[in-house]
């Protein structure tokens, strides 16, 4: 039997923490994500407009670094910037990333 606690990349944070997505200064799509798993549905489901918004400013990998206090997975997304993918593209690699992360922080545990 385990007695560890799951990683802190693993939690849930509370709401006012929570990653809310917009398309644009101003424009919240009305998706929010309080968790890594959470995160990872919602990149399946929002508009991809709102995903080349927040990778292009940060938003993400200073979400995951700061609140989920994951270092290594914003180091993959900052990386997946530099790549400057857009669409579909964009939508496919930020989800493969987030996905092998989750299921390396889960397997542990």
């Amino acid at each position: 039997m385990k007695t560890e606690s799951p990683p802190k990349i693993l939690r849930t944070v509370p709401r006012e923490k929570a990653f809310y997505f917009f398309t644009s200064i101003g424009n919240y799509t009305g998706v929010s994500a309080s968790s890594l798993k959470e995160f990872l549905e919602k990149i399946g489901e929002v508009n991809v407009k709102s995903l080349e918004f927040h990778l292009y400013r940060g938003d993400f990998e200073k979400w995951i670094n700061e609140v989920l206090e994951d270092k290594e997975l914003a180091m993959e997304i900052r990386n997946l910037r530099d790549l400057k993918y857009s669409g579909d593209m964009l939508k496919q690699h930020l989800y493969s990333i987030v996905a092998k992360h989750y299921e390396r922080a889960s397997s542990t545990f």
